[in-house]
This record gives C-alpha cells, structure tokens and sequence, in this order.
C-alpha cells in the first residue's frame, strides 16, 4: 500500500496511544480475581455497550471477504441471524447471569453440574475464543502495510495486541474499547460518504457487480445459508457476553446493553456491506478477498484519511483481539490449570491467567497460519463448539429442564465428534453429497437434542 507521511503520523500516533494504556495500566496490579477479569463488576452501561459492540465485530475483513464474494448475502450471514441470537441472550440469560455473581462460563457449569463438566467445557470457551481469526485478519493488514511475510505479521500482531492485556486485565480491554468503538464508526462513515459522493449510489454498484450480489443466497446453497442461523447460536454461549454480564453494574444495565448493541451493529453491518459491494465494483474480479478493505482504502482514499481508515479497520480487529486472548487466557489459567493443586500452590488466580495469555497466543498464531480464509474458520470452530456447549449452559439456568450431569458431560464429549466426522468426510471423500446439503453443525444439534431426550426419559 501506497501511505504518505500524514498517513504515518496517524498509525504512529494510535500506536502512542496503545503504549501509553500500557503504561499507566501496569502501574497497578488487580489485587483479586474479580478485578482482574471483571474490573471488580463496575461496567456502567455506556462502556458496556462499546466494549461490547467493538468486540464482537472484530471480524472486519471475514465481513469484507464475503460481501466482496456475495454481496447482500452478507447480512443474511453475518448480520440478522447474530442480531436474533444476541436478542434471544438479552431476553434470556442476561438479566440471570449478572445475578449470579459467578465469574466465568465453566463457574456456571460448576454450579449446575459438577467439577467434570465444568473443565471440558472450560476447554471448548478456550478453543472458542483462541482468537486465531483475529490475529489472521491483522497479520494481513501488516503484511498490506510493511511488505512482512504473513506469519511475521501474524505473531507481531499477535504481541501487540495483548501485552497491554497482561497485567491490566478487563480494565485495559475497556478503556482501549472506548477509543476503539468511535474509531471504527468515524472510519466506515467517512468510507462510505467518499464511494457515494464519488461514485454514485445503486445504479453504479448494478451496473458492475454480478446480479448475484444482489440475491439473498448470493451463489450460496440455501443450506449453507440456513446454517448460519445455528451457527449464530453460539451468541448464547458466548463467552465475551457472558464476561461482560458478570462486569455489569446492574442486571438491568446487562440487558439493556445488549439490546442498545443489536442497533450498532445494524449501523455498522449497513455500512461495512455496502463497502464491500463497492469494493467488487471498483476493484474488479482476481484480488484476495480478505485484503478487498485494505486495497479499496489504498486505491480511493486521499492521504490522511487512509490512515484513518486504516486503524479503524486495525481497532475493530484489535479490540476483539485483546478481549478474546484475555477470555482465553483466564479460561484455561483460572478454569482449568489452576485447578491443579500443585499449580494452584505456585499461581494466584491473576497469576495463571497472565500465563495463560502466552499459551492462547500461541495456539492463536497456528490456527491463523493453517487456514488462510476468515470464514472457513468461523465456520469450523462455530458448528464445533455451539452444538457442544448450547444445550449444556443455556438450559444449566433451569434446574427443571437441564441435563444430569453425566449426561451433560457425554454431550460435551460425543458432539464435537460427531461434527468432526462430517466434517473429515467432506475434506477427504470426493464427490459425497449429503442430503440436502446438510452442514456439520446439523448433525451436531441433532446429537445434542437426542442425548437431552435420552436423558429426560430414562429419568424416574
């Protein structure tokens, strides 16, 4: 990409800006584990609804990839079916989880069934929020920006996201989410003004896309589509949600902060679709999809505001980041390792979760090297994990419908493997169809409803 000195002088300066949180953060340790992963629940509602709104939209350029590829399809995919699932997560469990006074995903496990479940699903929020997308989509940015290989830009990416995380905890990821939430928005509001006032609105866009661009399946399968939908249920176990419910001041602010979050993402969603529509228009057929944001910027946008756009589109990928290494970190340190009573003897709970930063980095940059394609990963951690945890945690809050545990635990186990299996015969059997174009995760969910009607009718 072709930067100029004004472009510089931004990058440099929200740089300056990372480092001074850095700074001024580790300058004060969380003396417990409540303040080191929930800033001791002071989240009032206007930081909930930022951190909260910047974090699950981390997935900027998977968003361009696929509206690039497909167009309008992209809000059928990544848009209606999250806002219906975080609808669903605010009606349901918000109010609930803010109650409990619990910590963590695997806290409430614990509680509604025993200390087995509570591991083996801890290790599911772990591989869950590895945020290996994340580190893929910065790493593409660097190696857009300096010219580095893809992996060098990945592990960079990848340090700097979370060394600011490492002694500040939550209290870090939200006050860099605050900057990040206005960023993302002034970045994409200004994209958008330039390509209309440049360019022309609907009759330019028709006139130089595919028609598929403006279909609802665009090229897809309906199935594949339909897919989505369940997929999008992993909002219910979504660990980020969970943490940011258990931070809430109030069980009323968890709520409400949802709800005000589902109509920032549908601002965001109209705006990042509509540059990847143009993006297919101006840049033509033949480039990486994942890069059509950065490339767009680098061939319409004057000096100074393509450095805008460009740390916008780094905020929204970084303030995932930094939330999701952080998830990780404290799952497997606090929820897992640190239930080991040699290591519990040696680590704090705030200890083992900063080692557990390194361990989820780790696993984060070899995800991101293995699979090129944003989506292809979401879509593959997505139909292994929710089926696994959906049923498990979202009925756990009901003593009536919910699992027995050994019950709990065979679903946590059996699931993911049936998922995988679909999944290993579509990778290696050439030419296997399966009915209707049946997707992994159906099979998954399908297992899970069995083994909960199993386990309600053999009750006495």
């Amino acid at each position: 990409m072709s930067l100029t000195p004004y472009d510089w002088i931004i990058l440099a300066g929200y740089l300056v800006f990372l480092l001074t949180i850095t700074l001024k953060i580790s300058r004060k340790v969380a003396p417990n584990a409540e303040a080191y992963i929930l800033d001791s629940r002071r989240l009032t509602l206007p930081a909930f609804v930022a951190t909260t709104v910047c974090t699950w939209y981390g997935g900027i350029l998977g968003v361009g990839e696929y509206s690039y590829k497909h167009g309008l399809a992209n809000w059928l995919v990544f848009g209606v079916p999250y806002y219906l699932a975080a609808f669903l997560f605010a009606i349901l469990i918000a109010k609930k989880a803010r109650s409990s006074r619990l910590l963590s995903i695997p806290d409430q496990l614990s509680q509604a069934y025993n200390g087995k479940v509570a591991v083996t699903g801890a290790l599911y929020v772990f591989v869950m929020t590895v945020p290996a997308v994340y580190v893929l989509m910065l790493g593409v940015l660097l190696k857009l920006l300096f010219g580095w290989s893809l992996a060098m830009g990945v592990i960079i990416a990848t340090i700097v996201s979370t060394i600011y995380v490492l002694m500040g905890g939550f209290k870090a990821v939200v006050k860099t989410d605050w900057v990040q939430f206005g960023l993302m928005y002034i970045a994409f509001g200004v994209m958008v003004i330039i390509l209309i006032s440049d360019y022309g609105g609907l009759s330019f866009l028709q006139d130089r896309v595919p028609a598929g661009h403006f279909n609802w399946r665009g090229g897809k399968t309906a199935g594949y589509i339909f897919s989505w939908y369940f997929i999008a249920l992993s909002a219910l176990v979504e660990p980020a949600f969970y943490q940011r419910c258990y931070a809430a001041r109030t069980p009323k602010i968890a709520q409400r902060g949802l709800l005000i979050s589902i109509l920032f993402w549908f601002i965001f969603d109209a705006m990042t679709t509509t540059v990847g529509i143009y993006s297919r228009a101006i840049l033509g057929e033949g480039i990486n999809a994942i890069e059509a944001f950065p490339l767009l910027a680098d061939r319409i946008l004057p000096p100074g505001l393509k450095g805008i756009f460009l740390v916008g589109l780094i905020t929204t990928i970084q303030s995932t980041v930094d939330s999701y290494s952080f998830l990780a970190a404290s799952t497997l340190g606090r929820d897992v390792l640190w239930k080991i009573r040699s290591i519990r003897n040696r680590f704090s709970e705030v200890g083992i979760s900063q080692w557990g930063l390194a361990a989820s980095g780790i696993l984060a940059i070899a995800i991101a090297l293995m699979s090129k394609s944003v989506v292809d990963i979401w879509h593959s951690l997505g139909s292994l994990g929710t089926p696994a945890l959906l049923l498990p945690l979202g009925l756990s809050f009901n003593s009536k419908f919910k699992f027995r545990s050994n019950y709990a635990l065979t679903n946590l186990i059996v699931t993911p493997i049936i998922v995988g299996t679909f999944f290993i015969l579509q990778a290696n059997c050439d030419g296997l169809s399966f009915p209707f174009n049946v997707q992994p995760i159906f099979p998954g969910l399908a297992t899970s409803v069995i083994i909960l009607m199993i386990d309600h009718l053999t009750r006495k």
